[in-house]
């Protein structure tokens, strides 16, 4: 079974690897750079304050823990557990692989820690925001969804690095959500009244 999905995966890879273009390049590198995103998550952050206000720090806070739980795991745990060597460092599929800007990372790829942190974000933004901010709640999965397919398009992972880095993500989101919520009873039971 692992054979047949190792085959999907280096196939999935090189058919997108021999679609590159160099606007596709240019879009697919500057959409994995993090700091790209920096006035999209000054945005996020404005219609957080807006939403949730005083409660603006314990937000943050998980946030903050969500994304540290999410590396750790997905970078430091799985990664290093699998071994599993990315497109772009495997011996076969590597020489094959058009990579923009010569970037490849780290050794190994699964699973996708980009992929994890931006649909754990989706997920736990939604959970706050997207009743409130329903064009916002359709945008951020569809975010996180490009971002994840910028990773298998620069071939730095394969398609199931990046489906089990989502898994992840959002396994952990839901956890962090449901501390936030915890959190958030507690501290209003105990404010003075």
């Amino acid at each position: 079974m692992l054979e047949e999905i190792n085959k999907i995966d280096v196939a999935i890879t090189l058919w997108l690897d021999r679609h590159h273009t160099p606007l596709a390049d240019f879009i697919f590198y500057w959409t994995s750079d993090k700091w790209v995103w920096i006035p999209f998550y000054a945005y996020l952050l404005v219609l957080l304050y807006k939403t949730v206000g005083n409660k603006l720090k314990w937000a943050l806070l998980t946030v903050a823990i969500m994304i540290a739980a999410t590396d750790q795991f997905t970078s430091s745990f799985l990664k290093e557990t699998v071994m599993r060597l990315r497109p772009c460092h495997d011996p076969i599929v590597g020489p094959q692989l058009h990579l923009v800007n010569g970037e490849c990372g780290g050794s190994y790829g699964f699973v996708s820690s980009h992929a994890a942190n931006t649909f754990a974000i989706s997920y736990f933004l939604n959970r706050l925001l997207g009743s409130k901010y329903p064009k916002l709640a359709m945008a951020l999965p569809f975010w996180a969804a490009f971002v994840s397919f910028s990773r298998i398009y620069l071939g730095v992972h394969y398609f199931t690095d990046v489906l089990c880095g989502a898994l992840c993500g959002l396994l952990i989101a839901i956890l962090a959500n449901h501390f936030y919520r915890k959190l958030i009873q507690r501290l209003t039971l105990n404010l003075p009244k």
